[in-house]
């Protein structure tokens, strides 16, 4: 009732709360859709890598529908053929994934209204491309109150787009692992695919010098055991950026 009310002194007459709701779901989706091309490929690349790196369909399957992170995913299937233990896949994992924590930091004054189990739905949708569509239209302080139902609802527009994409395209290239010729290139498809949804990102310099360490260490690291070299660099990028930051910091302040 009371967002009935608030809506109608927003647009100057009565407007049905699902009408609302519809719109901004709508909205959502469509702001998402020139990135799905990316998305898609970017699914398929790491649902063929998850086949060829030895798992049964069933698995890989529920990888994709339970982890629904592809960064995460290629980061742990070198790890698992090479025979390394859980702990360690985990904790790749893991750091891979701690930028979602940054990410729900900066999501939680707009669906803090929210209760938990909506809010953890929500953050199990939550994506790069999502926090970033979001951040671009609300950040800066030009956006509706915390407690606006277009907010939650343009969210999971873009949201479902992208995991419906995700998950089709995942589960496309996990049952045609077996016959995508190895030289397609699909390796190369998934760096471009993934070039083309980090990149908008990289606005500041903490981000651009975390992408560029990371990126340096990694192929400095290659002949690591057990594909370590994604996690050192993983690990050497964080803490670029954060040093990066401080210094940015320190700067802005003596200024």
């Amino acid at each position: 009732m009371f967002e009935a009310k608030r809506l109608t002194a927003l647009f100057g007459r009565p407007v049905a709360l699902a009408q609302v709701r519809r719109a901004a779901f709508v909205d959502g989706m469509r702001s998402v859709v020139p990135a799905l091309i990316a998305t898609g490929a970017w699914a398929l690349v790491t649902g063929v890598a998850t086949v060829r790196i030895g798992l049964d369909v069933g698995p890989a399957l529920a990888m994709s529908a339970f982890v629904y992170a592809g960064s995460a995913q290629l980061a742990s299937l070198p790890l698992m053929a090479a025979g390394a233990p859980v702990w360690l896949i985990l904790l790749t994992a893991t750091i891979v994934n701690m930028r979602f924590v940054i990410f729900s930091a900066g999501l939680h004054p707009y669906f803090r209204h929210l209760s938990l189990t909506r809010r953890l739905i929500l953050g199990y949708l939550t994506s790069d491309l999502g926090y970033l569509l979001v951040i671009r239209r609300w950040g800066g302080g030009a956006h509706p109150g915390p407690a606006d139902t277009r907010q939650v609802w343009f969210f999971l527009g873009l949201a479902v787009a992208n995991w419906l994409t995700w998950q089709s395209m995942s589960v496309v290239g996990i049952l045609l692992a077996d016959r995508i010729p190895t030289n397609w290139g699909m390796d190369f498809i998934g760096v471009l695919a993934l070039i083309t949804l980090v990149a908008p990102s990289l606005t500041d310099s903490p981000s651009l010098v975390g992408v560029l360490v990371a990126s340096i260490v990694a192929v400095l690291a290659h002949d690591l055991p057990m594909k370590l070299s994604v996690l050192v660099g993983v690990l050497a990028g964080v803490a670029a950026a954060i040093v990066t930051e401080m210094v940015r910091e320190r700067r802005g302040a003596a200024r």
